[in-house]
């Protein structure tokens, strides 16, 4: 092997910190599961797995500093550690899983877990995974649900209570901002994996079930809201739902049914860079249930009085 900090691109004087972002960024472009075929990449990529093996050993790298260890010998010692393969990084990212706390797993990001999980799922599902050296195993197959959530949970997020088909109960944590067909994925919490594979995943699909006054258009949700006639005629202050609860809005004297009012902030809440909706609120002006002898008398003396079309622009052929 030629100078590891050259194959890693760091210099001799690194910190930990540093030797781990360059293998890290290293690892994700040279994996031979991520490039199929390429025979040049996956002996780069020994190289440099060898290299931070080296390198993120603080006794090795000071022996190596000092001379002590032949710059053409492999980390681990001789020609076994010069052979490692995609299957050693493999065993070892299964173990580092596994036991949650491993220098190893520390080096790679939430996303990056999620990616050679899902590389090793493929290869174990395949053909032994891991185990391709000679300790097969596989990981266990992932399992599907399905849920129904309520508009207002799926809109403003929250907490639903599941129960696994093994039956596990755990608490499922519904983002703001759920749609229809969205999965959520539980790690780990899948079928269990033979010879000590790591568990697959649950995936869980999301319903959402039709509300009977909200609905959603994007970032915005709205709503029908029904006033009296004299809500409508002399403005008033009402009570309006929203996800987020009630709130007080304010009708304007004179409105027409059909006129909207804004709600700013209170539609879909902030999610994935997306700023927050506002709720908009269209006014229904709904005459009573009952026949009101009162309000008929007075509408006919007012009509006598103020009369009016409002269709009189209107033009009808």
């Amino acid at each position: 092997m030629s100078d590891p900090y050259k194959i890693l691109g760091v210099k001799p004087n690194s910190s930990q910190a540093e030797i781990k972002k360059a293998y890290r960024t290293l690892a994700k472009k040279l994996h031979p599961d991520l490039n199929p075929g390429e025979t040049k990449i996956e002996q780069q990529f020994k190289e440099v797995t060898a290299a931070y093996d080296l390198l993120s050993d603080e006794t090795k790298r000071a022996k190596y500093d000092r001379g002590g260890m032949n710059a053409g010998a492999r980390p681990g010692g001789g020609s076994g550690a010069s052979a490692k393969t995609s299957s050693g990084f493999w065993k070892a990212w299964t173990s580092a899983r596994k036991k949650q706390s491993s220098n190893f797993s520390d080096i790679f990001d939430d996303d990056d877990a999620d990616m050679f999980d899902d590389i090793l799922r493929r290869h174990g599902q395949g053909d032994g995974g891991a185990g391709r050296g000679g300790n097969a195993y596989t990981v266990g197959p992932d399992v599907n649900y399905k849920l129904k959530v309520s508009f207002v949970e799926a809109a403003a997020g929250g907490t639903k209570r599941v129960t696994l088909s093994d039956g596990k109960t755990l608490d499922l944590k519904i983002p703001p901002a759920t749609e229809s067909g969205k999965t959520l994925r539980l790690k780990g919490q899948g079928r269990k994996g033979s010879s000590s594979g790591p568990a697959g995943d649950a995936f869980v699909e999301i319903t959402v079930e039709p509300h009977d006054y909200f609905h959603r258009d994007g970032q915005t949700i709205k709503v029908e809201i029904p006033v009296t006639l004299y809500e409508a005629v002399l403005g008033a202050t009402i009570t309006v739902p929203t996800i987020h609860g009630n709130v007080s809005l304010k009708v304007p004297p004179k409105s027409n049914s059909g006129a909207t009012l804004r709600l700013k902030g209170k539609g879909i809440p902030a999610m994935g860079g997306k700023p927050a909706g506002d709720q908009l609120v269209t006014l229904k002006v709904v005459l009573p249930d009952r026949e009101d002898p009162d309000l008929i008398k007075l509408m006919q003396k007012w009509v006598e009085e103020n009369g009016y079309n409002p269709r009189h622009k209107m033009r009808f052929s």
